[in-house]
Parts: C-alpha cells; structure tokens; sequence
C-alpha cells in the first residue's frame, strides 16, 4: 500500500486507468509502459500491486476513448488480471464516493498503510465497501435450478439463484432465505465450494452448493423472469466461463452425471 504520487513520466509497469466503474482498455488490453508514455506526467497515481512481475498502477480519471467495463477480462486465462481490474475499479469508485468525511464534511484523504480514507478533523476512518453475497447452484437427482433473472430479460441467459447476506444472517441462512424468497422452494444440504470477487459495483461473492428438499417453484417476479429445473444435456445458454456461475453449474452437472450413474 502506497500513498497517492505525482508522476514525473518515468515510472514504469501496468495502468489501470479507471473512473465510474469503468476501465480503459485501448486495444482491448491493459496499457503497458513509462507513465509518459500514456500522457500521465502530472498526473496522481498509486500503487496497487504487482501484475506479471511489474508495478500495477491506479490512475483515476476519464480517458476520451477506450472507457468499458472490465467484464470482457473475465475470459483471460491469467484470471489475477480481472482480480487486479477490480480492484482497480473498486478503489477508484471508493476514492470518488468518499472525498469528503460523512461525520464533519471535512476533506479526506489517503492512508499510507492500507486502503482506506481519513478524516484529519475527526480522525474517522473509512474502508472501501465490500457486499457479502451469495449465489447457490440447486440440485434435484440428475436436474439443475436454472433462472432468468430481470436483468438478464433481453440477453435471454439463464444462471442460479443469487443475492445479498442481511444484517444479523449467517451465509447459510442467507442461502435459504433468498432460495425461498425466489422460488418459494426449500433446499438442504447445503456446502461451500469458492469465492469471487464481483466488482458489480462491489460484491464478494461466496458460492455454495445445495439439494432439493421440497416445494414448487413459484417465482418472485421482482426478481425472476421465469425458473425451471434442467436436464444437464438440455441446458439453455448459461453464464461464461471465468464468473463463479458457470464453475458451479458445471460442478452441478457432474454431480447429476453422477447420480444417473449411481443414484442417490
């Protein structure tokens, strides 16, 4: 963790260049080279971390062309480029949310040990948010829960079941609780598989499997389009690799492979 630097042009590594949850990517790529190199002289800049073996920068401003957002880095095979990414567009959103102290008004500014903001007047510190999140795969013997949520109503993609941790729940709880409230099935069984960072704004996702246990889907239409139980050779189009989706519906699948194998 460094504080933030005026950059004399030499400096040298990775810039990720972001502003409003987007991220510059001129040839689809993160720039490489001398911060002169990229017209950043004069410009501030901190140090986020280390991405093959060079110096990731932060620089938080709006480039006149190349702005997006980092989505399409989902599928590179090196996937500590899409963490780093997120972490870019994190801490720059963080940073333009949090200018002035939310107690005294007064302007904040940059630790120099770790990611936060401070306040001089009051001395109030302030993290960048991070949202617990779960999502859940739900198996039933050798089908998979699968749903097109209201966001997803024009691109007609079809994911599991997902949603934010309440105050006062466990990821458990939480796992049942947003199952219910959007299917109004119960599940069981219920065991943690991985983690991913979501940067959607600001989500960490903690991601679980589960088993049917009883009820009719009856959906919320809030949330869902429509929810339907799928063979594993029938599947409609699904997320993309590199999203914690895809990994547990494919651990799914495997799972129902093994059940028409085996049974129970």
């Amino acid at each position: 963790m460094q504080q933030q630097i005026i950059l004399t042009g030499n400096e040298q590594g990775y810039w990720f260049v972001s502003q409003n949850g987007r991220l510059w990517l001129p040839k689809g790529e993160i720039p490489c080279g001398l911060a002169q190199d990229f017209n950043f002289t004069g410009s501030a800049a901190q140090v986020i971390g280390q991405w093959q073996g060079q110096t990731a920068w932060l620089v938080c401003k709006e480039m006149k062309y190349s702005m997006g957002s980092i989505r399409p880095l989902l599928g590179s095979t090196d996937q500590s480029l899409f963490l780093m990414a997120g972490r870019a567009v994190q801490l720059a959103e963080f940073y333009r949310s949090h200018k002035y102290c939310g107690y005294c008004g007064h302007t904040m500014h940059h630790s120099t040990t770790e990611w936060c903001y401070l306040c001089a007047s009051c001395h109030q510190r302030y993290y960048p948010q991070i949202s617990p999140s779960i999502i859940v795969a739900i198996r039933n013997k050798n089908q998979i829960l699968l749903a097109k949520h209201t966001r997803h109503r024009s691109d007609n993609l079809y994911t599991v079941l997902a949603g934010f941790v309440e105050v006062g729940e466990t990821m458990e709880q939480a796992v049942s609780r947003e199952v219910y409230e959007e299917s109004k099935i119960k599940i069981k069984n219920i065991r943690y598989v991985t983690s991913q960072p979501w940067p959607f704004p600001n989500s960490m996702m903690m991601a679980y499997l589960a088993d049917y246990h009883e009820g009719d889907i009856n959906i919320d239409p809030s949330e869902l389009v429509e929810a339907h139980w799928y063979h594993y050779n029938q599947l409609p189009k699904i997320p993309e690799y590199g999203t914690v989706a895809r990994r547990l519906i494919e651990d799914t699948i495997i799972l129902c492979r093994e059940y028409d194998e085996y049974g129970e």
